[in-house]
C-alpha cells in the first residue's frame, strides 16, 4: 500500500512506488492506483506544466537539466517525466534519461522519471497524466514533460500541458520546410536551441525566421508565441524563458484560460480513457481475446467487414458484464 501523507510530504520514494502501481497492468493495481489519485486530487491543480519538445539531437535532455537547476536555484521543485521510447524489439525502454541529466537526477527539489511509452501512440506514455497529478500531490510546482518529438508526441503533450515549448536547431532554412503548420500552432514558445560556439549568427536568423513564420498564423490568442535562443552549455536565454514563463502564468485572463483548458483536457482524457480501458478488459479475459482472434481472421479474409466486427465485439462485451 502506498502511503499517501508520504507522498504529500514530497517522499521522492514513495512517489516512484505510486507511479510503478500507475503503470501497472494488474487489476488488483488499477484498483488501488485509482484510489490513490482519489487521495491524491485534492492536492493538485498548484502546479506549472510545462510541455517540451523536439526532434532527436535538439538537445532537449541538456536543456531541461539547466533550466532544471536553474528553476531550483529560485526555490521552485521540479518534475521531470521523460517519456522515454520503448525498444520495438522486446519492449524494454532505454531508459537513458537519468543518465543525461546527471546533476538534475542530484537535486533534493527535484525528481526525474523516465516512462517507457510501451507502444502509446504518439511516443507519450499512457500514464503520463496521472504521473502529473502525483508529482503536483507530491509537492512538485513544476513539472516538465518531456517527448521523444516525433509522430503525434506534440499533439498528446499539447494536450496535458498549461504551456508548450519547442526546441529547434539553428539551421532553420532547412527545418522550416519540414515543419508543419499545425505543429507550429501548438507552440507557446520557440527556443532556437545550441545557440553557442560558431552557430550564434545562425541562431540569430533562425529566430528571424521562424518569428516570419508564426506572424503567418492567423489563430486568435490571448498569448502571441515568443521565439527566443537558449545554449545549455553557455546559460543564455535560461533567465529569459523563466521570464516569459512568469510573465504568462501571471496574466489575469491567461490564468483563467489555464483552468478551462485543464477543464477541458480532463474531458479529453476521460473520454480516451473509456477506450483504453475496454481494450484493457477485452485483453484481460480469455473468452474476449479470443472472439477477437477470431473476429481478426474473418476480417483480414474479408468474411466479415470491421465495422459489423467491431460492433459484435463489443455488444458482446457490454452483454457479459450486464
Amino acid at each position: 500500500m502506498i502511503d499517501i501523507n508520504n507522498l504529500i510530504k514530497g517522499d521522492r520514494r514513495t512517489l516512484a512506488k505510486a507511479i510503478t502501481l500507475l503503470e501497472s497492468t494488474k487489476d488488483s493495481d488499477r484498483i488501488e492506483a485509482s484510489e490513490l489519485l482519489d487521495q491524491a486530487l485534492p492536492h493538485t491543480g498548484k502546479s506549472f506544466r510545462l510541455g517540451i519538445t523536439g526532434v532527436p539531437g535538439v538537445g532537449k535532455s541538456s536543456f531541461i537539466e539547466a533550466f532544471g537547476q536553474f528553476l531550483i536555484a529560485k526555490g521552485h521543485k521540479v518534475a521531470v517525466l521523460a517519456v522515454d521510447p520503448s525498444s520495438p524489439i522486446n519492449g524494454g525502454s532505454i531508459m537513458g534519461d537519468k543518465t543525461r541529466m546527471e546533476k538534475l537526477s542530484q537535486e533534493p527539489n527535484a525528481f526525474i522519471r523516465p516512462s517507457p511509452t510501451s507502444g502509446s501512440l504518439g511516443g507519450v506514455s499512457h500514464k503520463t497524466r496521472e504521473a502529473a497529478l502525483l508529482c503536483e500531490a507530491a509537492g512538485f510546482d513544476f513539472i516538465l514533460i518531456e517527448t521523444v518529438g516525433v509522430g503525434q508526441s506534440e499533439y498528446e503533450v499539447h494536450s496535458m500541458v498549461d504551456f508548450f515549448a519547442i526546441l529547434m536547431l539553428p539551421n532553420a532554412g532547412d527545418e522550416l520546410q519540414g515543419i508543419k503548420r499545425g505543429i507550429l500552432e501548438l507552440a507557446d514558445l520557440i527556443i532556437v536551441n545550441k545557440a553557442d560556439g560558431n552557430m550564434k549568427q545562425m541562431a540569430k536568423a533562425a529566430v528571424q525566421q521562424y518569428s516570419g513564420a508564426l506572424e503567418l498564423l492567423t489563430s486568435v490568442s490571448l498569448w502571441k508565441p515568443k521565439v527566443v535562443t537558449s545554449s545549455s552549455v553557455e546559460k543564455i536565454g535560461i533567465s529569459e524563458i523563466y521570464d516569459i514563463l512568469t510573465e504568462y502564468k501571471n496574466t489575469s485572463n491567461i490564468v483563467d484560460q489555464i483552468k478551462e483548458k485543464r477543464s477541458d483536457q480532463n474531458k479529453d482524457w476521460f473520454n480516451k480513457l473509456i477506450h483504453e480501458l475496454i481494450e484493457l478488459k477485452i485483453n484481460s479475459k480469455l473468452e474476449f481475446k479470443k472472439q477477437k482472434a477470431d473476429l481478426e481472421k474473418d476480417v483480414a479474409t474479408s468474411k466479415t467487414s470491421p465495422l459489423k466486427a467491431a460492433h459484435k465485439l463489443v455488444d458482446t462485451i457490454l452483454f457479459k458484464e450486464k
